[in-house]
């Protein structure tokens, strides 16, 4: 799971690097105003890939791992209204 958010990721830094790069170094050459919306594509994809990368899978555990004492664990399962097994 983490992997795959990974490549997400990185695929989406990429096409934002790509769409900047080509915007200026190419597309400016016949039309500033595409160029300038390619840019303002480029400027969103930054936050969705960060959204995608810190998403929680649903077979994800971070913050309800077994803190290894077993007290504690049974305590919180109680909260949580899980039943030990």
């Amino acid at each position: 799971m983490y992997a795959r958010r990974r490549h997400v990721y990185f695929t989406l830094m990429g096409l934002c690097v790509g769409l900047f790069v080509l915007a200026w170094g190419v597309v400016r050459l016949w039309s500033v105003p595409a160029a300038v919306g390619m840019c303002v594509a480029a400027m969103v994809i930054p936050p969705v890939a960060a959204i995608v990368a810190n998403r929680r899978g649903p077979e994800d555990r971070w913050w309800d791992d077994p803190s290894g004492d077993p007290k504690s664990d049974e305590w919180w399962d109680e909260l949580d209204g899980k039943r030990r097994r």
